[in-house]
């Protein structure tokens, strides 16, 4: 008798879901109205959430020929760990709203795919319930207010076998998000984060002071704050959300182990500076070797070697594996995922390189 080969998981999917965009489209047709202009919509006037992806249109590739590539690979290694590929799933909270299954199918999917998954302080899944074999999960903090209450869930963390912590700081206060406001977007009542409540209690404030300045500023994380985390953990601390060359470097100084350059997706602050230009001018003030995370705007397994060549040790990317979750599920994410990791390699092939330290800006043209 011939061995049974298994099956292709991913033979079930249909034929003409090929690409990320493939997925975007097939999403909006699973997901109510409301849901959809959430997840894809952006703050005020949704600059910034184009200008990420505009960015990666602007450079284009200058490839190099008859390299020896059988030794090839997508190894990296940040912060001791070593990963199999550079495609990092960004925290996005709320994922009940996209399928049942949640965080629980992402995490699968990330641990099949090999895809180190940061958990969002707002997940629907408890991150205990997480294998906690699975090396390939970062834990991401929202800071709750205050250090005892933030450090708690730290602990939780350290517990569990989180392999590092990433600490949320660009978004204080929610962004105007215009498009959320006409279609009268808001959380399912009931829903359950088990981490912490989606709002966090603001302080009393009299009426002659600031509803902003006096009330979510007044308890928004601050320099000191971070650093005595950093003092009260045994995880590396990466900072989410620097974006200038200034607070990279102080970010450094306060003991901050890496940094994921992002604009929160467009989601905070409208006409933000994209990261791969943030990338570019806090590449040239911190050590060659500190590890710099691109998040927003990843559609294409060329996007990730364009950011890798301009200085990223590693991307993030979230809304695509969100389409993929809600199209279907763990095998949806997976197969976001998988077309991204062959892309990437392929474009890696294509260009004439083989590993990821030869993937330089000697290999891009930026108009």
């Amino acid at each position: 008798m011939k061995p049974v080969t298994p099956l292709d998981p991913f033979s079930q999917i249909p034929a003409h879901l090929q690409t990320l965009a493939d997925y975007e489209r097939q999403a909006e047709k699973h997901l109510p109205e409301t849901t959809w202009h959430y997840l894809q919509g952006g703050a005020m006037d949704e600059v910034s959430v184009q200008e990420n992806l505009d960015q990666f249109k602007k450079i284009q590739l200058i490839p190099r020929h008859l390299n020896d590539l059988t030794q090839g690979n997508t190894t990296c290694e940040i912060l001791g760990q070593t990963f199999p590929h550079p495609i990092f799933l960004a925290p996005i909270g709320h994922q009940q709203l996209f399928h049942p299954d949640a965080e629980l199918a992402t995490a699968l999917a990330g641990e099949v795919l090999q895809s180190n998954l940061i958990l969002s302080t707002f997940s629907n899944t408890d991150m205990r319930s997480l294998k906690a074999e699975n090396p390939y999960k970062w834990f991401q903090l929202y800071w709750q207010g205050d250090c005892e209450k933030s450090l708690a869930l730290v602990k939780i963390a350290e517990q569990h076998n989180f392999k590092a912590l990433v600490i949320t700081i660009d978004s204080p206060h929610s962004g105007i998000r215009d498009r959320e406001r006409r279609v009268f977007f808001q959380l399912p009542e009931g829903m359950q984060h088990p981490h912490t409540p989606t709002h966090i209690p603001l302080p009393e404030i009299s009426e002659d002071q600031h509803p902003v300045f006096n009330g979510l500023m007044q308890i928004a994380p601050r320099w000191d704050d971070i650093q005595w985390l950093i003092k009260n953990t045994s995880l590396p601390v990466i900072l989410k959300g620097v974006v200038h060359p200034q607070d990279a470097e102080m970010a450094i100084q306060c003991g901050v182990q890496g940094l994921i350059i992002s604009n929160h997706g467009g989601r905070v602050l409208d006409s933000c500076i994209s990261p791969l230009t943030a990338l570019q001018h806090i590449k040239a003030v911190v050590p060659n070797d500190f590890p710099l995370i691109v998040d927003g705007g990843i559609r294409r397994g060329s996007d990730v070697f364009k950011a890798l060549a301009l200085g990223a040790s590693a991307v993030c990317m979230g809304r695509p594996y969100i389409h993929g979750l809600a199209v279907a599920g763990a095998l949806g994410v997976a197969h976001v995922i998988k077309i991204l990791q062959e892309e990437f390699e392929i474009t890696m092939a294509l260009a004439g390189t083989a590993t990821l330290n030869q993937i330089t800006s000697d290999y891009i043209f930026q108009k």
